[in-house]
Formats: structure tokens, C-alpha cells, sequence
């Protein structure tokens, strides 16, 4: 993925830039994701789509894409990873942990599967590191222990299935050095 232009996309939006209460490089989120969207099966696109996911996920960032010479345009990114990219915006964006009220919350799934693929991907890797470094500490751990067990029972995903993709997850090595690809980014 160093060589495809989602990810050249995100690594110059990213940059270095870490994770305030973790410390962990922002990409981190990204290289994990593609290492359970290969482990899943995933198709290129939505490998593509999860690359560029957090470049639409909230408005600020969308308004930012939309401008003129932003990332999007620099990298001339997939319509149709946009697409998807934004069926996962408003899917993900439905049910944020300060709408979980209890362990029944109704998670509406996409239609395509690459989305959902997604959705699986983000889910377990988020609650990976949730658990990693905020479980018990954070203000809310509690509620979003539950969150992200209601996601992972509506998307499917056991916790046997869980502890295995986090394996997977663990072991992503980074796909390219920022450094590198910011040498390859295009003018």
C-alpha cells in the first residue's frame, strides 16, 4: 500500500502527528486497519476508502477536502473510494459512543459490504487500543467498553474472532516511513 495514492493521501494529511493521549503515531490507526482488512479478506478498496476515511469522517475534515488544492485534489483520489469513504462516514457517525445507552442499541450496518469491512476493521483496532491504554482509566471506560462491544456484536465479530484479528492487528509494521512518502508526494 506505500505506493497507492489513498495512502500517500492520508500519511500527508497525518504527517507525524500522534495520538494525544496515547502517544501513537495517527498512521498507526491506518496500517493496523489495512492488516485486518487483509486479514478479513477486504478488497483493495476498501483498503483504499479505509486510508482515506478520517480525510471525511467529521465536517471539519470534509470542508478541508472540498477546498481547492487540498489533499484530495493533490492525490486525485478514487470517486468511488470517496464513495465509500462517506457511506462509512455516515454509517460510523450514526453511533458514537455518546449515543450508547445499553448493551440492545439498535447499529444500523451498511449495504456494501467493503463499508461494513470497514467498520470491522476501525472497530477492532480502536477498541484494541482502548484497551491497551484508557480501560479503567479513562472517564467513560465503562461506556465504551460497551460501545465497542455493541459494535463488534452487530458487526458480526465474536470475541474468539476478536482476539484473533488483534494479533493481526498487533503485528501491522508500518507500511512506509512519513519521510518516504512525503518524497513521493506529488509537486
Amino acid at each position: 500500500m506505500k505506493d497507492n495514492k489513498h495512502y500517500a493521501a492520508i500519511c500527508q494529511f497525518y504527517g507525524d502527528t500522534r495520538a494525544e493521549r496515547s502517544g501513537v503515531l495517527l498512521t498507526a490507526h491506518i496500517d493496523q486497519g489495512i492488516a485486518l482488512l487483509e486479514a478479513i479478506g477486504a478488497p483493495l478498496r476498501a483498503m483504499e476508502a479505509f486510508c482515506i476515511h478520517p480525510l471525511v469522517q467529521d465536517d471539519g475534515a470534509l470542508l478541508a477536502a472540498l477546498a481547492p488544492g487540498s489533499v484530495f485534489s493533490a492525490h486525485q483520489i478514487d470517486p468511488v473510494v470517496v464513495a465509500l469513504a462517506m457511506e462509512y462516514r455516515r454509517v460510523a457517525n450514526a453511533y458514537l459512543s455518546h449515543h450508547c445507552e445499553g448493551a440492545d442499541d439498535a447499529i444500523e450496518l451498511s449495504c456494501v459490504d467493503e463499508v461494513n469491512q470497514m467498520l470491522i476493521a476501525d472497530k477492532v483496532q480502536n477498541r484494541k487500543d482502548f484497551e491497551r491504554h484508557h480501560l479503567g482509566t479513562h472517564a467513560r471506560s465503562d461506556t465504551l467498553q460497551l460501545y465497542f462491544a455493541n459494535w463488534l456484536r452487530r458487526l458480526g465479530v465474536s470475541e474468539e474472532r476478536y482476539a484473533q484479528l488483534c494479533g493481526r492487528a498487533g503485528a501491522a509494521a508500518p507500511q512506509a516511513l512519513i519521510s518516504d512518502v512525503a518524497a513521493a508526494e506529488p509537486g
